[in-house]
């Protein structure tokens, strides 16, 4: 009963938000609500939903001021010169910039943290894809692949739970999956050109008349093709493109030295945990503020521009709160756990790795990273060993999807709201968009996983 309720919720949800019935938002708090209803949990339901929120509000807090921080650098001009070199490199082709912002994101997800790294990256390219008018749901899919693969890690939350649930070492899940999570790297840098490819011939396509003199002359200059040309010469032109931004004057040379500095100092506070991350970023935010902008005037017309983001943000993993609360307290999560392990046929037994591996990216959107690595993986190693299947096999398959290729798209990790927030794209949208690569990417370290026995058939 509560097995399927629960299924039936997380079903619902995706195709109530994938299909723009209803917002996130509204999904997020409503549904677990309904189904708590249903299932008789009306007079614990409070308590449920607070616990819930309570679990998500340190990490709520830390966006709001790490929002706040990276759009003040934003402003500050901070991220220009790498801007600009993303650009010089990219020569303004959006091929070339979707390659570069999967190996920015895959660069700077080294820390194992979804949080920065989507804070980081976002910040840093969003500009970039707003001068070129490219689509933003290009930026969080390749940010999302990046991500995805990286977060397989030794020190990453998923290969950590599941050394932590089985009693392994990383030499034991991590390094033989090591050649499957190169050649993961090297689809999602393939990927990320294609998309990019695709992202050019819209913006090709949709060159207006009054560009075409500009396109013409950028093709003599460069000889470039005409898709490549007319970004070009949109990317220069104040206006043109549906995210064009205005210039603004250069920050003083000794305020960027100090922001700069600031934010190097933060970031290796927030690698070496010296204090809770909310306080770091609260603490970042108010001297960058004071720093930045001394008048009150300015400080205070600084929070009007990005209050707007801040709170879409913020309410979406506050509404997540209440649905991993609700979930979770109704013990939804661990029956479908164990209905989902009670549905494996004995002809599958001896087959569970590559199952395992398969079905783990999809299974991110039903479960949270705790409930499936603690939940379900200990159940599936017992299962397989009943097989003759070492369960090392097993927590290496989980981590080629299960909250690693899949944890940016789904709606149970507080990230992901992250990501399409600060893209300014919707869940369902960029879900639709990038579910595929993303899975694709499963596959491909499946299929290297199997060639080099990190995982039987």
């Amino acid at each position: 009963m509560l097995a399927a309720l629960g299924f039936s919720t997380i079903g619902l949800f995706l195709l109530l938000t994938m299909t723009k019935r209803v917002s996130v938002l509204v999904a997020l708090v409503l549904l677990p609500v309904l189904a708590a209803l249903v299932g008789g949990f009306a007079g614990d339901m409070g308590d449920m939903v607070l616990t819930g929120l309570t679990t998500v509000a340190p990490t709520g807090i830390m966006i709001a001021f790490a929002v706040l921080y990276f759009s003040l650098m934003v402003d500050a001009g901070l991220f220009d010169p790498l801007i600009r070199q993303i650009l010089r490199a990219a020569r303004n082709d959006p091929a070339r910039v979707a390659v570069g912002t999967a190996v920015l994101t895959m660069c700077v997800a080294l820390d194992g943290d979804g949080a920065s790294t989507f804070l980081i990256t976002v910040s840093a390219l969003l500009p970039v894809y707003k001068r070129l008018g490219m689509n933003p749901l290009v930026l969080s899919g390749t940010v999302c692949l990046g991500a995805g693969v990286m977060n397989m890690l030794p020190w990453g939350g998923p290969t950590v739970r599941a050394m932590t649930a089985l009693k392994l070492d990383s030499s034991e899940v991590f390094t033989p999956v090591l050649p499957a999570m190169v050649c993961g790297i090297a689809w999602v840098l393939a990927a990320s050109y294609w998309i990019g490819r695709r992202e050019r011939r819209r913006l090709g396509a949709l060159t207006t008349p009054g560009e075409q003199k500009a396109e013409e002359i950028a093709e003599k200059k460069s000889g470039q093709g005409a898709g490549q040309a007319a970004v070009q010469a949109a990317a220069v032109q104040e206006g043109a493109g549906p995210y064009a931004e205005t210039s603004r004057a250069a920050a003083p040379a000794w305020l960027t030295a100090f922001n700069a500095l600031l934010t190097l100092v933060l970031l290796v506070a927030l690698v070496m945990e010296v204090m809770p991350l909310p306080v770091l970023f609260a603490l970042a935010f108010a001297l960058a503020l004071f720093v930045n902008r001394p008048t009150w005037e300015g400080q205070q017309a600084l929070l009007e521009k990005h209050a707007k983001s801040v709170v879409l943000v913020t309410t979406m993993i506050f509404a997540a709160g209440v649905f991993t609360g609700v979930l979770t307290g109704t013990k939804m999560i661990s029956e479908m756990a164990e209905a989902l392990v009670s549905v494996v046929p004995d002809s599958l037994g001896g087959h569970l790795p590559p199952l395992v591996a398969i079905t783990g990216m999809p299974l991110s959107l039903a479960f949270t990273p705790d409930a499936y690595y603690f939940g379900v993986l200990p159940v599936l190693s017992h299962t397989a060993a009943g097989f003759g299947t070492d369960q090392t096999e097993i927590a290496r398959a989980a981590i080629l999807g299960q909250m690693t290729t899949g944890f940016p798209l789904s709606p149970l990790t507080a990230s992901t709201f992250i990501l399409v927030g600060m893209s300014g794209v919707q869940l369902g949208e960029h879900q639709r968009f990038i579910f595929r690569w993303a899975f694709g990417t499963t596959l491909v370290m499946t299929v290297v996983a199997l060639l080099t026995g990190a995982i039987s058939l």
